[in-house]
């Protein structure tokens, strides 16, 4: 069939998920997982699966994900692939004090996982067909209306989609979205890429901030060895220049900003950037809710976006397994305030304060030193990074 071919054809399903990245995959599996048969759960996606599962971006899994993503049988996949986080180190450049979280203290296997976005979306790609969910990609959303009774969805083909709920969990990035109730736009450019070192540190992750934003380096085994996915938030002007500059300068600039606990960085991947904000609205109409990034757009500082995206799965999916009711969406709502709000206050707090001069900056390094002394603190600050508010 042709893009410009038209089906006059409706459809009907309990719930159209609108996005099939890894929150909007993750809910499907997790309805069907809790008894809602797959035949009435539809995923929609403008991207075809081989293009999602190309995509080679790095993504952080806290342990609390590694569990949801267990439940569905989709962590065989990802975890044979991913590298484990063994230890965080976080410090401030330029000042005393730093802060070390490790797994011994949690008795857990590891902090968390390093990962790439393609092995994610296929493993739970391959959970949503085992439980017969169904897929229409690539295929758009091109209209929405809600009445009482449900949800009526155009498509781009010309079919319609009639649902009792309907999920937004399409959010995509910072700089394509129209404003939310609650944004704020960071002034930093996140500029990604995978880079090697000299004298590697096995399964540490590192969380270095900067006058200009947080430097992140998540370790993550490659076909050369080890490597790390880079996250190196920087002033706009500076993030192109970062984009422009040979491969020897770029890796001389990182070290400079980064220093030498990994030696020297030896390699870098094509680079890539996009800019960074707070874009969230945690509203709901009374049959359609977002999920994710839909919902919530954060900083990447402590890589907690796509893990709060996956809690607000889970829950959501509980909920509506036992009913498909306004109800169950405003029991949603009130059972994610809390997790949510958290931790768009803690990333929007780190990512405006800890950037900058000053002799805050100071403080914030002896409150790094003070953290590391004080275990029951720095345990509690690592359960919220893997589990969330609970």
């Amino acid at each position: 069939m042709s893009e410009h071919t038209k089906i006059e054809e409706t459809l009907d399903a309990d719930v159209a998920i609108c996005g099939a990245g890894p929150v909007g995959m993750a809910l499907a599996a997790l309805l069907a997982r809790r008894g809602v048969p797959g035949q009435r759960i539809v995923l929609i996606d403008g991207k075809s699966l081989g293009q999602a599962i190309s995509d080679p971006r790095s993504i952080a899994l806290a342990w609390g994900s590694r569990l949801l993503l267990e439940e569905v049988g989709a962590w065989p996949g990802i975890g044979a692939a991913s590298t484990a986080i063994h230890q965080i180190h976080v410090s401030r450049r330029g000042h005393l004090g730093r802060s070390l979280m490790d797994r011994d203290e949690h008795d857990l296997e590891a902090l968390g996982y390093v990962a790439r976005y393609g092995d994610v979306v296929d493993a739970l790609a391959r959970a949503c067909e085992r439980a017969g969910v169904q897929v229409l990609r690539p295929l758009r959303v091109s209209g929405m209306e809600e009445s009482p009774q449900g949800v009526r969805l155009q498509l781009d083909d010309g079919r319609t989609l009639q649902a009792k709920i309907a999920v937004q969990a399409e959010g995509g990035v910072f700089g394509e979205q129209p404003d939310k109730t609650n944004t704020r736009d960071y002034g930093q450019t996140a500029v990604i890429a995978r880079v090697s070192v000299s004298s590697p540190r096995a399964h540490r992750a590192f969380e270095r901030f900067t006058d200009e934003g947080p430097l992140a380096l998540l370790p993550q085994e490659g076909g050369d060895g080890h490597q790390y996915a880079l996250v190196w938030c920087v002033q706009p002007e500076r993030a192109q220049r970062l984009l422009d500059l040979g491969e020897d300068a770029f890796l001389h600039e990182l070290g400079e900003a980064f220093g030498e606990r990994l030696g020297r960085f030896t390699r870098v991947s094509p680079r890539v950037a996009f800019p960074l904000g707070l874009n969230a609205d945690p509203r709901a109409s009374a049959r359609t809710v977002a999920i994710g990034n839909a919902a919530q757009t954060l900083h990447p500082v402590a890589g907690q976006g796509l893990n709060l995206g996956l809690r607000d799965a889970a829950v959501l999916a509980r909920l509506l397994a036992r009913e498909m009711t306004p109800a169950a969406v405003d029991r949603f709502a009130a059972e994610r305030e809390g997790d949510r709000n958290m931790v768009i206050r803690a990333t929007d707090t780190m990512a405006r304060v800890f950037a900058g001069t000053g002799p805050l900056q100071s403080v914030f390094g002896l409150a790094l030193a003070a953290l590391d002394t004080v275990k029951p603190a720095r345990m509690l600050l690592a359960e919220l990074m893997m589990f969330g508010r609970r």
